[in-house]
């Protein structure tokens, strides 16, 4: 390992528990607000209350689960998309466990040759949506949420004619 590059890792190290708090906090904020949405049918993250790892996840990780897990919104693949593009906090990308918060949408992404069947086999809906949570303010995520939330509404109600 080169000199330069060893450096950078312990400059990471000495912040690490400090951001990773950081990220549990925003995380248990906005798993909060999405638990509680009516667009919102799922989130799947392990300090909810019925998760079937949750006792596991508190014995394992008594700090805090993380920030990436999935939610599934109800709608279609377009809902998903429309969700997606409404974000302007949120960078569209695929990768997880970044300072910045990354979305995707894995029905119109990274699954997109899968049909509805193939993508229940896989444990994805047309809706799912995986977060990365980052370092944002969390009022600043939330707010942005609404907004790929109102879209994908509009996109629900059009599609059942309302």
């Amino acid at each position: 390992m080169s000199r330069s590059s060893a450096f950078q890792i312990l400059q990471g190290i000495e912040t690490l528990g400090l951001r990773m708090q950081r990220h549990v906090e925003n995380t248990r904020a906005v798993v909060e607000f999405l638990a509680q949405h009516d667009m919102v049918a799922s989130v799947a993250y392990p300090e909810l209350e019925g998760h079937p790892d949750r006792e596991l996840a508190a014995r394992l990780l008594p700090r805090g689960c993380g920030a990436v897990f999935a939610f599934d919104l109800n709608g279609s693949r377009e809902a998903g998309m429309a969700f997606v593009d409404a974000l302007k906090l949120f960078s569209h990308l695929a990768n997880v466990g970044d300072a910045k918060s990354l979305v995707i949408h894995p029905a119109s992404t990274t699954h997109h040759r899968m049909d509805s069947a193939a993508l229940a086999a896989a444990g994805i809906s047309a809706g799912t949506i995986r977060l990365s949570i980052g370092l944002e303010e969390v009022a600043d995520l939330i707010a942005d949420l609404k907004l790929g939330l109102r879209a994908a509404e509009k996109v629900a109600q059009r599609e059942a004619g309302q």
